[in-house]
Formats: C-alpha cells, structure tokens, sequence
C-alpha cells in the first residue's frame, strides 16, 4: 500500500523538540525557539502544493524461529540485548513480539518506508542557513510521515486499534499501542537489513534508492517494522559482543567481517 501525504497534513505530526535538538537549541529561552519555529513553518507553508511526503507499507503473516523474524516465508534474523534494560530480568529481541513457529498460529506484522520529494532539499549551496533548515524539515517531514502512516495502519489498514483517541502530544508521546522500530536505531543497527525491506517493499516506488552499505537516498527517508503486541516496545541493544555477532553473520549467511561494517562500531563491544 502506498500512500501520498500533503504538507499540510503532516504538520501536526512533526516533533519539533527533534528540531530544536538538531539546531542546538536544548536549553534554551522559550523566545529562541519560537523564533526558530515560526522560520521553519513558514518554509513548511511555503512547500505545500510543491512536494509531497510518501509512505508504503506492507501486513505480512509473520513468526518468530529463534531470533529470526519469518515473514512470508522470508527470514530477517535479528539481535537480542546482551543485557536486559534496567528493572528487567531478561533481554529483548524484536522477534519476541510475534509468535513462535513452534506455536503454529500465524501472527502478523508489517514493514515500512516512508520519504520526502529530494527536491524539498536541492538547492541553497550559497546559504548554509537555508541548506539546514530544508534538510531538518525535510527529515522531520519523512519521520511525521511514518507517524501518520503508523496511526492509519493501527487504525484502518491493520485496524488492531480502532477506536484509538490520542492526542497529539499522546501520539508524539508514543501512547498507543504496537511500535516501530526503525532500521540504524537502537534495536536495530544494521543498515543492511534494508536491502531486505526493499526487496519486500521496493522502496524507488517512493524515490528511494540505497547505497552499498545500505543506507536510504534521500537522506529524508524511514524505513522499518511494525508490531502490535501489546507488551512491544523500543529498547537499545547496548554493545554487541563477538559471539552474538558471529552467531547473527551466520544466520544472515555473510561473512563477519561484512556485518561488522554494516552494524558500525558503537554497537560492538571492544
């Protein structure tokens, strides 16, 4: 399913503490970012009918086998914490929010990409000023448009929530119910784990292509999970120790060495 989303659409859903913290701005005087804001919405104001947001998705019968996610008959191997978040007992991987093979009941969950119109952020090389606030907006764009596409999904197209009321500083919040954990995030660092989601979604029907290590073109753009459990939530895998990563490059049937610069250093322990 693709969707189109206008400007005007997304704009309850940007998160502007995201804003003031790409522009330094923590810490600072109500007054100051005000100002800064009211800059940005006039250039959102002045994108609308110009470039558009977009969003596809996909609900795939899903289980886990271990720590594999098996969707469609498509296996994504995943990573569990080497340690357990404070104030549990036991570490997580995104696989335990379906259910297992072994219970023979299918469950389900989804996959996304979401992105910008690239010509949102061309131009301004001779106003570095100008430059950054296009290109913040324009990745704040594509994370509101992956929270819209959430909320419908939730709502509508998945429907496992139908009479959802949040606000919007609810829903910004995260109040509701499932997560999506998004590819180069906490729980789930390996940029790689795209040329997979393309292969189920093919993300150019949005603009998107990727690089040789896997990383999204144009650089406003999401891509991810979706699950509904009800006990699903984000968390950070913390450092990666050699054996997990040598048992992770075995199921996914690449050498160590590949997964070690798909994952980056500050997920492995040294």
């Amino acid at each position: 399913m693709k969707l189109i989303f206008d400007i005007a659409e997304l704009e309850p859903y940007v998160n502007w503490l995201y804003i003031f913290h790409a522009w330094g701005l923590d810490g600072k005087s109500a007054e100051v970012k005000a100002s800064l804001k009211q800059e940005a919405e006039a250039v959102l104001h002045s994108w609308q009918g110009r470039y558009k947001a977009y969003a596809v998705f996909r609900l795939l019968s899903a289980n886990s086998d271990g720590d594999d996610l098996v969707l469609d008959g498509v296996r994504v191997p995943m990573l569990r914490q080497q340690r357990p978040s404070p104030g549990k007992d036991y570490c997580l991987c995104l696989a335990d929010f379906v259910r297992p093979l072994s219970s023979h009941i299918a469950d389900r969950a989804g996959v996304f990409a979401t992105s910008v119109d690239i010509t949102a952020v061309k131009g301004h090389e001779d106003d570095a000023y100008a430059k950054m606030m296009a290109q913040v907006l324009a990745d704040r764009l594509a994370e509101a448009a992956a929270e819209r596409m959430h909320q419908l999904v939730r709502t509508t197209y998945w429907g496992y929530a139908p009479d959802e009321q949040l606000s919007m500083k609810d829903l910004l919040a995260e109040r509701y119910q499932g997560i999506r954990p998004a590819v180069g995030y906490p729980s789930l660092p390996d940029t790689s784990v795209n040329f997979t989601l393309n292969e189920l979604l093919d993300f150019k029907q949005i603009g998107v292509r990727l690089t040789e290590s896997g990383m999204m073109v144009p650089h406003a753009s999401v891509s991810g999970f979706l699950f509904s459990h009800p006990k699903s939530r984000y968390f950070d895998l913390g450092k990666i120790g050699e054996d997990q990563l040598r048992d992770y490059a075995r199921r996914r049937g690449v050498p160590v060495e590949m997964i070690r610069r798909f994952i980056g250093a500050s997920t492995l322990r040294r």
